[in-house]
């Protein structure tokens, strides 16, 4: 028997992604504004099946050639060896590759396999129109990746560095001491790891020799088109070799910076221009340093009706933490809702001093942010997140500001529940959670990103030795004592904080959401007063510490290690209720009514102010200490201790992982719609929200260079096979 968690059920929710009415307000020159970025961002994300698992590249091409040559009703008349719910499985499966750009969870990272026996799928592409057209090129797919695509090894469950699970971000002879490594060489040239992947070999003499791949299309190593400051070349750095190149899913950073050079021509003005410049500089020559440029025109961009983002963003998947996942998209404003994010970022200055800790540790000038709330047209990557504060850029961010954006119509789809669905309350909560799970988490998405990731000063010593605070005054309101560390030269917060640096972060935004979302100015802003408001913070801090508990889904007991950023966060922030006490949150082991193990979580909304709040304070204010003055012992220290989970009683949270486990509930996939040009007009590609849908818009996606384009996905996958041993 296999472990249902690495199955996806033939009943997961998937829904469309509405935009129509959104994109049918935009002018044709914005419609082709959209249009083209999107493509570029399709393009791109093509490289997560690269960035994921060796067999995914191929998955992915197997299922676009079965379902191009064969729509899904098509190709169920050939299966007559197949039931009916064999036949869901597949296209639930197919649907899960696509939504998640490869084989492995975009939350969670755990391995998914097709629900039907390997046999019985292998039949089926062997009956296949796409086999009887090409039967030796799919028979060599299949070969590539039929074994690999069901098997549960233990390495292959999930995804990790070394022995702890499967990663291309590094070659399969990389570990933990490799990327440490790297970061330190890194570090010492001045180059981001947001856009590389390492790989390792060993001379006879024992040597090791490094590889730092750039994402580009060039592949050139010598300086080209006027640049500045070319990093590539070979190097020697503490008894190791090392040669950065360019050249890492060259004919994908091609079509990326060919999409992004044709939206230029609609753009709306001199920003939107220079940043998709820059941009397409950075895809052409792997250069983290123009994408920072472009990242400083979208910030000066105030108030677009198009907004978009595309680069090698969110480092959550990395094992080590530091390198990027490609992501891309385009979304329209929601003026309604964006009105009252404006009105939030327009009391942020207010609302900073009363975070708990000194005003020396927080940012010397707060500079307001463009948040809106948008309509998604085109999201792609590996998942799609309800908000995003970006750029990631710790030096951007300090300086020139950043952007919050609240996905509108992702939260209205992603976080609708039913009664029935609620696990793990008391009967008499979920009535109101049912009410105010949305308008709540739309509070706490706000906060999140808006005041969340946006707050908080990095102490640091730039490369000229001169410090952005006052080393003779500023002190640790833990200690008293003058502080003793800061980030030095180069040094990020991604690189100092590594493996903890995304869920540690997740976790700070988070509890700022829960501090924050009990001031009635911020309860007002969102239209929330008197018990209503009492209601929403209620639900909005019981959904917290019940999110804390379904985390523990997303825990590896065998490697005993996380496997998702904000779930970590979240069983994080349970812990520290928990330690609270005086009943602020009571967590038991009960038997449901089917008699299977169950668990019941309260919290007594009388305590959340007295007890709650300042429990959250403190561990907010540590938080914030170790983060500013790059204290990673400390914070590693700290946040460990609270992301352990054991036996112990009273809450033996390894027996409770196993409750939920058995009572998990599935994250829901999107289907997405396309645009395709027509003569002088875009014309919008809608789908159903199904698995056949989803099948069809990816399929339908490519339409014009689908087949070429699988070909270079599966050289760039051949040319890496060797690493993965």
């Amino acid at each position: 028997m296999v472990d249902s968690q690495y199955f996806l059920p033939n009943d997961v929710g998937i829904s469309p992604l509405d935009c129509r009415e959104a994109f049918q307000l935009l002018s044709p020159s914005e419609q082709l504004y959209a249009h083209y970025i999107s493509r570029a961002s399709w393009y791109g994300g093509l490289a997560v099946l690269l960035q994921t698992s060796p067999e995914s590249p191929a998955v992915y091409v197997l299922l676009q050639r079965l379902f191009r040559a064969q729509p899904p009703s098509e190709l169920q008349s050939l299966t007559m060896s197949l039931t009916d719910e064999e036949y869901q499985a597949l296209l639930v499966y197919a649907a899960g590759v696509y939504a998640n750009m490869g084989n492995y969870k975009s939350f969670g990272d755990t391995k998914f396999i097709p629900n039907l026996p390997k046999e019985k799928l292998k039949a089926l592409v062997w009956q296949s129109q796409a086999f009887q057209d090409n039967p030796s090129e799919m028979e060599a797919l299949w070969s590539s990746c039929g074994d690999r695509m069901y098997s549960l090894e233990e390495r292959q469950k999930q995804l990790g560095l070394g022995d702890k699970g499967i990663t291309t971000y590094f070659s399969g002879n990389c570990g933990l001491e490799d990327a440490e490594l790297a970061q330190k060489f890194l570090d010492s040239k001045n180059l981001s790891a947001y856009n590389t992947r390492l790989f390792k070999t060993v001379e006879a003499d024992g040597k090791r020799c490094y590889e730092v791949r750039l994402a580009s299309a060039v592949k050139e190593a010598a300086a080209v088109d006027g640049e500045a400051d070319n990093k590539c070349g070979s190097f020697e750095f503490e008894g190791a070799s090392f040669r950065v190149l360019r050249g890492d899913y060259a004919p994908l950073m091609k079509k990326v910076a060919e999409n992004l050079r044709k939206a230029t021509a609609y753009a709306a003005n001199e920003n939107e221009k220079r940043m998709l410049e820059e941009y397409s500089r950075s895809f052409t020559l792997g250069s983290i340093d123009a994408h920072k440029e472009g990242s400083r025109y979208w910030i000066k961009d105030k108030g677009p009706i198009v907004e978009s983002y595309i680069g090698f963003i969110e480092s959550y998947r990395d094992p080590f933490g530091s390198r990027g996942e490609f992501e891309g998209f385009v979304a329209m404003v929601n003026k309604a809702m964006s009105a009252r994010f404006a009105q939030l970022v327009s009391s942020a200055e207010v609302l900073l001093p009363e975070l708990p800790w000194p005003a020396d540790f927080e940012k010397d000038l707060f500079l307001k942010p463009d948040f809106t709330s948008l309509d998604v047209l085109t999201f792609a990557g590996s998942g799609i997140p309800a908000g995003i504060n970006i750029p990631n850029y710790d030096d951007i961010r300090q300086t020139d500001g950043f952007k919050n954006v609240s996905l509108g119509n992702v939260l209205a789809v992603a976080y609708a529940t039913k009664k029935e669905q609620i696990t793990f309350l008391q009967e008499e909560d979920k009535d109101l959670y049912v009410a105010w799970k949305g308008p709540s988490f739309e509070v706490q998405v706000g906060l999140h990103e808006l005041l969340g990731h946006g707050s908080g000063k990095l102490f640091v010593q730039d490369e000229k030795g001169n410090f952005n605070f006052d080393q003779k005054t500023v002190r640790n309101p833990e200690t008293g004592e003058l502080i003793s560390s800061w980030y030095k030269g180069s040094e990020t917060w991604d690189s100092k904080f590594s493996t903890i640096a995304s869920s540690y972060e997740e976790c700070r935004a988070e509890c700022v959401g829960l501090y924050l979302c009990l001031n009635s100015h911020v309860l007002s802003i969102f239209g929330h007063e008197g018990t209503d408001a009492d209601d929403l913070v209620y639900v909005n801090w019981l959904a917290m510490v019940r999110a804390g508990l379904l985390g523990l889904e997303f825990y590896t007991p065998e490697s005993q290690s996380w496997r998702q950023a904000h779930m970590q966060a979240r069983f994080v922030i349970l812990r520290v209720l928990l330690e609270a006490g005086e009943g602020l949150v009571t967590l038991r082991h009960t038997t449901g009514a089917d008699g299977r193990p169950d668990a019941i979580i309260s919290l007594d909304r009388s305590k959340i102010r007295s007890v709650g709040q300042p429990a959250i304070a403190r561990f907010l204010c540590r938080l914030q200490v170790h983060k500013s003055t790059a204290d990673v012992e400390g914070g590693r220290a700290l946040y460990e201790r609270y992301s352990a989970v054991t036996a112990s009683e009273p809450e033996n949270f390894l027996k409770l992982r196993d409750t939920v486990l058995l009572r998990k509930e599935t994250r829901k996939m999107f289907v997405q719609a396309n645009t395709r040009v027509k003569g002088d007009a875009v014309e919008l590609l809608e789908y159903e929200g199904s698995a056949a849908g989803l099948i069809r818009s990816f399929t339908e996606r490519f339409h014009e260079d689908g087949e070429e384009l699988e070909k270079e996905l599966l050289e760039l996958s051949r040319a890496d096979s060797p690493c993965w041993c």
